[in-house]
């Protein structure tokens, strides 16, 4: 976690299974809404609150996630819940990120409303707050409920999932726009979703 001394920092996790150009939107739309300085993307080993459909492997989400933002500073990744293996819970790689950075004023973690009806069923939600401000950002446009402190983000409702890429790729529909385009290569040299 090198050289983000005095920086204000937005997590933002998932299974990134694939990423796709929504996530990056989502995340600088609230890095720039808020004032954070850079945004940490996490990819899950294995979430604990759904399976994972048709995963080529945390490896191969990780080498995804690193072509699409190669090129960009305001993205960094932190690879740890893939390197710890098993269930990946937040509140791990938050203190994880509270032990190892010296940031200014705590980090935000961004989730979307489509995950805000669960929140309080993740693990341990009370020591999340106390680690992160928590900001939620537009994903399925439907009201939901959170009895825990959040802001709202303004951000585009851009109607693209993991899954609409999947499920694109492997019956052969158009998919290669939804993703960033070192990602769309990537997906095609190891036919990865059912590429044949």
């Amino acid at each position: 976690m090198d050289g983000r001394s005095g920086m204000k920092l937005l997590v933002l996790g998932g299974s990134f299974n694939p990423v796709h150009i929504g996530h990056l939107i989502l995340a600088e739309e609230v890095a720039v809404q808020f004032g954070y300085d850079r945004v940490l993307l996490v990819p899950a080993f294995a979430p604990p609150h759904k399976a994972l459909v048709e995963d080529p492997g945390p490896e191969e989400r990780l080498a995804m996630l690193s072509l699409a933002v190669a090129k960009d500073p305001l993205f960094a990744i932190d690879d740890s819940e893939i390197r710890r293996g098993g269930p990946s819970y937040t509140i791990d790689t938050l203190a994880k990120i509270a032990c190892d950075s010296a940031l200014e004023g705590k980090p935000a973690l961004v989730i979307g409303d489509d995950l805000a009806d669960g929140f309080s069923s993740w693990r341990r939600p009370e020591e999340i707050l106390r680690l992160a401000d928590l900001i939620v950002a537009r994903r399925s446009g439907k009201p939901f409920q959170l009895e825990y402190p959040y802001r709202l983000a303004g951000n585009l409702l851009i109607p693209i999932s993991s899954t609409m890429v999947r499920d694109r790729v492997r019956m052969g529909g158009a998919w290669k726009w939804l993703v960033p385009e070192a990602v769309a290569h990537h997906i095609e040299k190891h036919g990865l979703y059912g590429l044949s």
